[in-house]
């Protein structure tokens, strides 16, 4: 499928579980007909429970609910917890599951790190956040930033649609031969306008990427880009350091307190470049960033599940929504400056890694390895991953008078 730009639609900005969770489980509880969910992460913990209980409430009552998780990111729902929904009538999948070796997971490639909600076919929810208790301010210091989108109008149906054609039977490769490129849309950005997007192994392989490429070459006044996992390929890097030397103002939040120390390590490999060539780096120290949002000017956006690095570009299924709206800008706009004064250190020259021979030579290397990651993708091993259904538990057989033979034998029961 390919989806268009979609004008008349409401949009709003959700900043972390504090506003996402209220806002799905209140949609879902609404719900007459159909809920359909995708999410990368669905712990059994506070939130998760929550998410348990208004799937239960809605089946109960009759709506029709699809779950899709991620086999590695969702691996310890326990049999109880997935079986109450199942029971109820949930069609609950998992996205390539596999049995951990020695108790480790092993299927860290090609992952469903999508993260959508449909209800009703009217609102959906596109974004980063996850099912887990972590994405609360009140989690502490480990509680992640991170942002979605809720959305009703026109472009419901295209996120409805790309769903519907996800969900049912095995995630087959397209052979290369069949693949074909489209041609990028070009539109007068407006108001309350969308287009959804979309990361495949197949069709739409760097759909995100090319956005955000696009959005780069078309800046004229200031770029943000708030990445949790940044290790981009060489033409974004390169894109944006172009983009700063011709006077656009480039900024870019990363991770100042990452969840995974080697999120960081192999950010900084690529700060001398990026600072060099004018692009303003700013990490966040206030907690883990989660997020994956980006602005142009006064009217473009993206909101969505992909980070930046070799994972979410060349791997993961992931899916963003581009925006242009002025207000919705604006608002995104004044969120990434108040983390920007309030909660992050600038990256200045002194805290660049000296020009030493073993840093110039990890530069070296990360740099190649940017360049060239997407055509070693193609040279990995290819399983085909499998979307495999939990079927609901078997219920125990109920003993009644008709299946006892006291009669028979004279023994009362």
């Amino acid at each position: 499928m390919k989806c268009s730009w979609q004008s008349g639609n409401r949009i709003a900005l959700l900043e972390n579980g504090d506003n996402f969770y209220p806002a799905v489980f209140a949609a879902i509880d609404k719900a007459q007909n159909r809920v359909l969910l995708e999410t990368f992460i669905w712990f059994d913990d506070a939130v998760g429970r929550q998410l348990h209980d208004v799937l239960l409430r809605a089946a109960r009552r009759g709506v029709h609910i699809e779950v899709l998780l991620d086999g590695y990111g969702s691996p310890d729902l326990n049999d109880n917890f997935v079986g109450e929904l199942t029971s109820a009538g949930v069609v609950f999948r998992y996205y390539d599951p596999r049995p951990p070796l020695f108790g480790l997971r092993t299927n860290v490639f090609r992952r469903m790190h999508r993260k959508i909600v449909v209800v009703d076919d009217q609102i959906a929810f596109v974004g980063g956040i996850n099912y887990s208790a972590e994405h609360m301010s009140d989690y502490g210091p480990e509680a992640k930033q991170d942002y979605a989108v809720q959305i009703e109008g026109p472009v419901v149906q295209d996120i409805l649609q790309f769903v519907l054609e996800n969900l049912p039977g095995k995630v087959a490769g397209r052979r290369w031969w069949k693949r074909r490129h489209r041609a990028e849309e070009n539109v007068q950005p407006g108001e309350a306008q969308a287009l959804f997007v979309w990361r495949d192994n197949e069709e739409h392989r760097d759909d995100i990427e090319r956005h955000y490429l696009k959005m780069l070459t078309n800046a004229k006044r200031e770029v943000i880009i708030a990445n949790a996992y940044f290790f981009p390929g060489y033409r974004l890097l390169h894109a944006m350091r172009n983009a700063a030397r011709r006077g656009v103002r480039v900024k870019l939040i990363v991770q100042g307190e990452p969840d995974m120390p080697i999120v960081t390590v192999g950010a900084r490999l690529l700060y001398h470049y990026l600072v060099k060539g004018g692009v303003q780096i700013y990490e966040y120290r206030r907690r883990p960033l989660h997020g994956k949002v980006a602005l142009m000017d006064d009217h473009w956006v993206t909101v969505g599940s992909s980070n930046l690095d070799p994972l979410s570009l060349s791997l993961n299924l992931e899916a963003n929504l581009i925006i242009h709206d002025r207000q919705f800008n604006h608002t995104l706009r004044e969120n990434l400056s108040a983390i920007i004064d309030n909660d992050c250190v600038r990256v200045d020259e002194s805290m660049v890694p000296k020009r030493t021979w073993w840093n110039l030579s990890k530069s070296v290397l990360a740099f190649h390895f940017l360049r060239h990651f997407p055509a070693l993708v193609g040279w990995l091993p290819a399983h085909t991953p499998e979307l495999a259904q939990v079927a609901p538990p078997i219920q125990p057989t109920l003993e009644t008078q008709d299946r006892v033979e006291a009669g028979d034998t004279g023994v009362k029961p």
